[in-house]
């Protein structure tokens, strides 16, 4: 009886793997499909046991989609997001049909077009998560709509060291910054206590920093974000893939963080004179395969790690949103995997046309 049962599960997890694929019509619906874990079978065993280990797995390797968002929309059924068709959980048809969908494993993952303003794929893209240190953005959006002088030295006080998570810094209480140099640390080597010290040094304080970054929100149309604190280290930072995608192509419009999110590495004195270089902490920055316009990374235990990304993949610029990618290298395995599939894409669209 006992190997009887094991073939059926075997056969029952066979069968699952090859009809759940992306796109397929046999979807598991969202209330079945728990959190996602790492895809590896190891992770899945450590996590969770009989079917819902195999459900977590399959979702966190791409196997499956949930059939319904938030909302009650199936799945691959096109409804308006803001005025813009949108395929929830598949690749646009017109680019799928030129190639295999890419099988990411961030649990969420969004593929914006801007020249068309149309999404080529989403997953969970109105799933609110946690985003970490994407913050940041945000944070340098504010500080330089409030035009302080970016030449004004900041000093790094007690309170700047975190007391949320305890994460390491390099900058040490006592060192100075002009607030370009804050800035600059802030977005590329994604330094929290320059985030908090430009904070600190806003007008009205932290407090009235995050006030102002929830009102930008609102602005920009960003409805299922909000923010608590400025660096990124609260998991209650939230937000989605699609006010994301609103929240990068904000920022590009801002030369300095464009500037400062795509250097390769900076520099900077610290105490006693001693120089200090800060290394992007998007390794894509110096892939000279890439065409990156902005860039931004982020990691704390509930968000997973994350990276938001405006790229020009074939002359066709987009916007890449991660996020709750739970291996070491997966977020930027997945970015390589969307270059190459929007390359191949590209290709083989060509290729149609020429025959």
């Amino acid at each position: 009886m006992k190997v009887l049962l094991l073939i059926c599960l075997l056969a029952g997890y066979t069968l699952a793997l090859h009809a759940e694929e992306p796109g397929a019509n046999n979807i598991v619906s969202s209330s079945d499909i728990i959190a996602s874990f790492p895809p590896d079978t190891q992770s899945v065993q450590e996590h969770s046991s009989g079917a819902s280990a195999l459900v977590g797995h399959l979702q966190g390797s791409g196997a499956l989609v949930p059939a319904t968002e938030p909302g009650g929309t199936e799945a691959g059924v096109t409804e308006l997001w803001n005025g813009l068709k949108l395929e929830h959980d598949l690749p646009r048809p017109e680019l799928f049909k030129t190639g295999p969908a890419p099988r990411l494993y961030s649990a969420i993952a969004l593929i914006y077009d801007q020249e068309t303003q149309q999404p080529l794929y989403t997953k969970n893209a109105r799933e609110r998560a946690s985003i970490a240190s994407i913050t940041k953005l945000m944070t340098a959006m504010v500080i330089l709509d409030a035009r302080q002088p970016l030449d004004e030295e900041i000093g790094i006080e007690e309170s700047d060291i975190d007391k949320i998570k305890r994460t390491p810094s390099r900058l040490a209480v006592g060192m100075t910054f002009t607030r370009s140099e804050m800035l600059s640390l802030a977005l590329m080597a994604s330094e929290n206590r320059a985030a908090s010290a430009l904070a600190r040094s806003y007008p009205g304080g932290k407090t009235a920093m995050v006030e102002a970054m929830n009102a930008k929100a609102r602005d920009l149309g960003m409805e299922r974000t909000r923010f608590l604190d400025p660096a990124g280290l609260s998991g209650g930072n939230v937000s989605t893939a699609q006010d994301l995608v609103k929240m990068v192509s904000a920022a590009r419009k801002y030369t300095l963080i464009h500037q400062y999110t795509t250097a390769t590495s900076n520099s900077v004195d610290g105490l006693g004179g001693r120089v200090m270089r800060f290394i992007n902490t998007n390794p894509l920055v110096r892939n000279v395969g890439w065409e990156i316009g902005i860039s931004k990374t982020g990691f704390i235990n509930e968000a997973g790690r994350c990276l938001v990304m405006e790229a020009k993949i074939r002359e066709r610029s987009v916007i890449i949103v991660l996020l709750n990618s739970w291996g070491r290298k997966t977020r930027i395995g997945d970015a390589n995997r969307i270059k190459r599939w929007m390359e191949s894409a590209d290709t083989r669209s060509r290729t149609s046309r020429r025959g």
